[in-house]
């Protein structure tokens, strides 16, 4: 091809850099040659996914010729009921990042903007920037999102409106009363995006379930995963409950069999074992417990966290207390790109796994 191919893409395409995940484990043991490596860098539960979903994924292995339910009805149903919404209502995705993009590609194109906060979700700049929208990016308040100045950011070519809550990488959240006042100021003909997807991991009384609130308003999106809580983050299944209508128009750009049959089926067991999920959740709630002593115990300032991860300062760069951790077979965060360099984010781990960082940690930060 004798054109460079950089020339030929939309000018937004041209400055992004591909999304970063977490250092898969394989690719440590071969940098390194290390074994018994533990990875905390991906929010991915420690308990894994339900028997049950373990089961009929197993089960759905012998369709693997078949096409998956285009429409994955069953799991649609079963979100509806659970949610109290029509089956109309929810769009399934190939995880809720997949709802993000088909939301943006949408109601989105180059003339309009998109408001979200600093410090939040790296794919909420990646879509926009792809579409070759102008990103508005508020500054936090206390490494969270500012919601007055997110509304006051709106304008008259505002289209879109992404909200982490809770956020990642920072943990940070915004109770009921915040956000209804938020949703009060947005005019009707932009989009707002609330991305729950660590919903089931929060612990306070004031935290909202946004769902029940599109009665209310139709210009409302709320996205929820199966990777989180679920324990299913390679099956990739997320989905979006909005207005029917919205989600009729989202279901005009979603991708024939987003969701893959053993996702479907994964997913639709592990919604009928809330037992399994109910444990993932309090070894959650007793290793943030764990590491958040053991941060005050070393003196590692952190900020608090209503997830299955806390982000932790260092002094000056973390780059080489990741690095150090790497170098003892441990996979934590870096945050640079997300604007904390001199931060690291640890995902919650089991409690022997828990107890080795916080003692691996101990041992770089005191070291000379």
């Amino acid at each position: 091809m004798s054109c460079e191919p950089l020339s030929l893409v939309n000018e937004g395409v041209r400055g992004l850099t591909p999304y970063q995940p977490g250092k898969p484990i394989e690719e440590l043991e071969r940098e390194l040659g290390l074994s018994h490596i533990i990875k905390l860098a991906s929010n991915e539960s420690p308990l894994g996914p339900s028997p049950k979903a373990r089961a009929m994924a197993m089960v759905g292995l012998d369709e693997l010729s078949r096409y998956p339910d285009g429409g994955g009805t069953e799991l649609r149903a079963a979100l509806a009921d659970i949610h109290s919404v029509a089956p109309e209502c929810v769009t399934l995705g190939n995880g809720s990042n997949d709802i993000l993009e088909l939301v943006a590609r949408l109601f989105v194109s180059a003339e309009h903007e998109v408001v979200f906060a600093e410090h939040a979700f790296a794919v909420y700049s990646l879509v926009t920037r792809a579409i070759g929208a102008r990103v508005i990016e508020v500054p936090a308040r206390d490494r969270g999102h500012d919601l007055s100045a997110m509304a006051d950011a709106i304008g008259a070519h505002t289209r879109l409106v992404f909200i982490a809550n809770p956020n990642n990488p920072t943990g940070t959240w915004n109770d009921t009363e915040a956000l209804r006042r938020f949703m009060a100021a947005v005019p009707e003909n932009v989009i707002v995006v609330i991305d729950q997807a660590y919903a089931e991991y929060v612990d306070e009384s004031d935290y909202p379930d946004c769902i029940p609130w599109l009665v209310d308003y139709p210009n409302l999106v709320v996205t929820r995963t199966f990777s989180k809580a679920h324990g299913l983050a390679g099956l990739r299944v997320g989905y979006g409950v909005s207005s029917a209508p919205v989600a009729e128009l989202l279901n005009r750009v979603r991708q024939p069999f987003n969701v893959n049959s053993v996702g479907l089926a994964a997913a639709m067991a592990s919604l009928e074992d809330d037992d399994h999920l109910q444990r993932s959740i309090e070894i959650n709630r007793s290793g943030l417990r764990q590491l958040r002593a053991g941060f005050d115990a070393m003196g590692v300032e952190y900020i608090p966290s209503v997830a299955n991860f806390l982000c932790f300062a260092l002094p000056g760069d973390a780059a080489d207390v990741y690095t150090a951790l790497l170098h003892e077979g441990i996979i934590v965060r870096t945050l640079a790109n997300y604007g904390l360099p001199g931060h690291l984010r640890v995902t919650v781990g089991l409690e022997g796994e828990n107890t080795r960082f916080l003692d691996v940690l101990n041992k770089i930060i005191s070291t000379p």
